[in-house]
């Protein structure tokens, strides 16, 4: 594994496991919890972002398994666009940077992308 491709995997498993354990299943960033509820109603809401939250840590252990790695990869940057879509839209408000959110949810599924498609098909390669 190169530097590079061992940093942007740790550097993605280490995101989402951030993401889920301490901003959702914590509850340490509440801004998440707000998400999910604007999007899918209050009344469920800490119960389907503590959910989220183990799909997340999941997620995490995914990624450092390697198994199915390009699946892993489509599987992550299908979840970063769909999330991003729904709250971009939904909820614009309560997102860090606004809509501009969009721009650093492209800039993961570029990096998510060119890890798995270029770094780890080069380290096969060889």
């Amino acid at each position: 594994m190169s530097r590079l491709h061992k940093i942007i995997h740790y550097g993605l498993a280490a995101l989402w496991l951030v993401n889920g354990l301490y901003c959702k299943l914590l509850n340490l960033v509440p801004r998440h919890r707000q998400i999910v509820a604007a999007i899918l109603g209050p009344a469920h809401a800490a119960l389907l972002t503590t959910l989220i939250g183990v799909c997340e840590i999941t997620m995490a252990c995914w990624i450092l398994s390697g198994y199915k790695s390009r699946f892993c990869a489509i599987s992550q940057i299908t979840l970063v666009a769909v999330m991003n879509s729904i709250e971009f839209f939904a909820a614009p408000g309560l997102l860090l940077w606004g809509r501009f959110n969009a721009l650093f949810a492209g800039v993961l599924i570029g990096v998510i992308y060119y890890d798995e498609f270029f770094l780890h098909k080069t380290q096969m390669a060889a």
